[in-house]
């Protein structure tokens, strides 16, 4: 019989789809604009000026990665300020309205501010999501939820593809914003606030619970969690943000439209599955065998993927599947790792800094690709470049052998409420 702490109940169910649901809406964002980069530019743009298009599709790329790192942060403040249902919300809503007024944007410049701004929810509903079901899902059937969780984002890469292969107008396919801004409206009245943040607010709760750790340990902790999640972040949007540009020169005949719509639904499906075992390899390997697996695997295929192709065939899907696989694993792997390094009062904005920290510096080489393509002879060169990010990554493993503290003991959910009860 299961502890009252542990029962699954209907509100768990209700906030849980709505938190994979968000985040999964959050991943069709995230991409639909790189699905449809080719065609939407040359439309604001007016020519064909190959030199000013990689420009401007450098600045559509990297602003929004810009600005989901600004919305992590920020919304992590949110949290632990005003709590995880409002930032929740608030995230929602952020990417969704700005993803609708993308469509109508008649010059290039407003669709750069309008990415800007959708990244800022971007950013912010990965971290609240996250934080919300940290606290509010019983502990022993936490790591689970969490990995189920964690493929989330990458459905909503596949749903980009989908679209792209039934909507050809990029402006119509803006339009799916409708339906984040329902749940964001919706998760107003279901949503509860998490108590295990209410309980946190209390001055006895860090001497009765021992939640506080100290400073220097978290210091450690935001450098080597923010270390290990911003190199496999670069490399992933470097990837992510280009490939279908990189597809399109692989072309030969046609517009590329079906091409590259196949490439995202790999790199969905890819992510879908890594996410969906990452619980199974972290048991069997550990969580830090699990992620020199994801860094190990993203480096020898973006070679092989990069390197060794200059034409559409069946190897190049293959390729993608498979760092896409290792791709959803690692998330699966950091969406566990990363919030349980701190305590609640701080965990909103720790979280938000590993998660996001990178996205300042994976924003400026999203747009150095783009530069990179001439000097190095094409997009394949350059994005092979830029896996060696990868190589970094598995060096940060290696110098920080130890697994992260992961305590059970930590009240959640039912349990912090009734903590709560008690000292009142």
């Amino acid at each position: 019989m299961k502890e009252p702490g542990e029962k699954i109940t209907g509100y768990h169910w209700i906030m849980f789809l709505i938190c994979f649901l968000a985040t999964a809406l959050a991943g069709t964002v995230s991409t639909l604009m790189s699905v449809y980069l080719p065609v939407a530019v040359k439309d604001v743009m007016g020519h064909q000026d190959p030199g000013q298009f990689n420009r401007i599709s450098g600045y559509i790329n990297s602003v929004f990665i810009l600005g989901a790192a600004f919305g992590g942060l920020f919304a992590g403040w949110i949290s632990d300020r005003w709590g995880r249902k409002t930032a929740v919300i608030f995230s929602i809503a952020c990417y969704g309205t700005f993803t609708i007024v993308n469509g109508y944007m008649p010059h290039w410049w407003g669709i750069v501010a309008c990415r800007f701004l959708s990244g800022v929810g971007m950013g912010a509903v990965l971290v609240t999501t996250t934080t919300l079901m940290m606290e509010e899902w019983p502990v022993r059937s936490r790591a689970i939820f969490m990995g189920i969780l964690s493929i989330s984002f990458p459905v909503g890469i596949f749903s980009a593809g989908v679209i792209d292969l039934f909507v050809s107008s990029w402006r119509q396919a803006f339009l799916v914003g409708i339906i984040p801004v329902i749940i964001a409206f919706l998760s107003i009245f279901l949503l509860r606030e998490s108590v295990s943040w209410k309980l946190s607010r209390s001055v006895f709760t860090r001497k009765a619970t021992g939640l506080m750790r100290p400073a220097k340990q978290i210091r450690l902790n935001l450098l080597k969690g923010s270390l290990i999640f911003g190199t496999m972040l670069i490399g992933l949007w470097a990837v992510f943000s280009w490939l279908p540009t990189w597809i399109q020169t692989l072309v030969k005949e046609g517009d590329g439209q079906n091409e590259r719509g196949l490439s995202m639904m790999m790199l969905g499906m890819g992510g879908l599955v890594g996410g969906f075992i990452s619980g199974w390899i972290i048991n069997a390997l550990g969580l830090r065998k699990s992620m020199l697996l994801c860094f190990g695997i993203c480096a020898l295929f973006s070679l092989l993927l990069f390197k060794t192709n200059n034409e559409i065939k069946p190897l190049v899907y293959a390729g993608i599947l498979i760092i896409a696989l290792a791709f959803g694993i690692s998330q699966g792997v950091l969406s566990v790792y990363i919030p349980l390094l701190f305590p609640v009062a701080v965990r909103g904005r720790a979280t938000g800094f590993c998660f996001n920290i990178g996205r300042f510096f994976t924003a400026a080489a999203v747009l150095f690709v783009g530069v990179l393509v001439s000097e190095l002879g094409g997009y394949g060169s350059a994005l092979f470049a830029f896996s060696f990010i990868f190589l970094a990554g598995f060096l940060v493993l290696l110098l920080t052998p130890d697994e992260p503290a992961v305590s059970e003991a930590e009240p959640t959910g039912q349990v912090a409420e009734q903590i709560i009860l008690k000292n009142n």
